[in-house]
């Protein structure tokens, strides 16, 4: 079904269903993502709360008791008791809540106990984007583990529930050549140009980034530090040194404010999720389309291996709390440099 609404825009999801995002009528910068589309009979009011810049939820469908939009609703009251309370990513939060979200319609008046070839038929269902399958098992994982744990089910159907992508490598890391690329199309003086030198030369994760700015400089001597702490659950501070390419990045900005990156308002994002979606746009304006802003932060430590750093320098400026996590930087770098000087005791070998 086509509707026209001010500010609503949809997208063609890779399983050929439909993703409709509405434009905040006061934040022409934030995008909220609906739960359902023009055909469900809550799309009204979901549609009204994004144009308002709320994002909306489903109504669980009459709330049988022990059905499984009441154990939704019940787990959903724990996960933001747990954001809360610092035990849970927000992020998480929001993720598992959109994947609950497009299952009640369908099983939402079902019996909470789910059975697992339920699980698979339904992780099978989307296999078009086998990437969304395994979070969405995940999803059911954890939801199911939290039932289990306070004996509202017997048993976690999804355990054992394999994923669809057996070798996940995540995000793509950029080339020198993608870099490049971003660069031309975002000169140095945009904000564009700055998102960019901020991922590369911090490594920030992109919840950290519209969060930095001169607060968080600090001055030691001749240098000066930026010093933050990343929002990501188990993460350690960090605290790196400004290199001359981020600080002619800053300097470059005409408008400053709280924060190094700005909307186009000149006011700070009003939250990762809308720099998220603002930094995808440029990214797709300079022609990257299968690129993401972690995919900058794997690219930055994988060009520190190259560099001779250790895991345990990545492990400082990623701000990794245990050292296996930045080894993946350093592991194939090592390798190749290990064979490099095997075949150089060759060199001299007669044949």
């Amino acid at each position: 079904m086509r509707v026209d609404l001010p500010g609503l825009t949809r997208h063609r999801r890779p399983s050929g269903a439909w993703k409709y995002r509405v434009r905040a009528e006061h934040d022409r910068e934030r995008r909220v993502t609906l739960p359902c589309g023009p055909e469900h009979p809550e799309f009204t009011r979901c549609y009204a709360e994004a144009r308002r810049g709320v994002t909306p939820k489903l109504e669980a469908p009459d709330l049988i008791p022990r059905s499984f939009a009441w154990l939704v609703r019940r787990y959903e009251e724990h996960m933001a008791e747990a954001v809360k309370a610092g035990a849970m990513d927000a992020a998480t939060e929001r993720q598992r809540s959109a994947f609950y979200a497009r299952l009640l319609p369908a099983h939402g008046q079902k019996h909470m106990a789910m059975p697992t070839a339920k699980v698979i038929e339904i992780r099978d269902g989307l296999a078009a984007t086998p990437g969304a399958a395994d979070n969405m098992v995940k999803a059911l994982s954890a939801l199911y583990r939290w039932a289990a744990e306070r004996g509202l089910v017997d048993a976690n159907p999804a355990k054992g529930v394999a994923r669809l992508i057996r070798q996940h490598r995540g995000a793509v890391p950029w080339s020198v050549e993608d870099l490049q690329r971003f660069r031309d199309r975002h000169p140095k003086g945009t904000m564009a140009h700055l998102a960019l030198t901020l991922f590369t030369f911090t490594a920030c994760r992109i919840g950290d980034a519209p969060l930095l700015g001169r607060m968080n400089e600090r001055r030691d001597g001749a240098v000066t530090w930026l010093e933050w702490e990343p929002g990501k659950k188990g993460s350690k501070p960090v605290s790196i040194p400004i290199l001359p390419p981020l600080a002619e990045a800053i300097a470059a900005q005409k408008v400053a404010g709280p924060t190094y990156l700005l909307n186009a308002h000149g006011q700070p994002f009003a939250s990762s999720a809308a720099f998220g979606n603002w930094f995808r746009d440029r990214v797709r304006e300079a022609g990257l389309e299968d690129r993401s802003a972690h995919g900058i932060r794997k690219a930055a430590g994988e060009l520190m291996a190259l560099q001779g750093a250790t895991q345990y320098h990545i492990m400082a400026v990623h701000g990794h709390g245990q050292a296996r996590t930045s080894e993946v930087y350093t592991q194939g770098v090592n390798r190749r440099r290990l064979a490099a000087e095997a075949m150089e005791k060759l060199r001299g070998m007669a044949w």
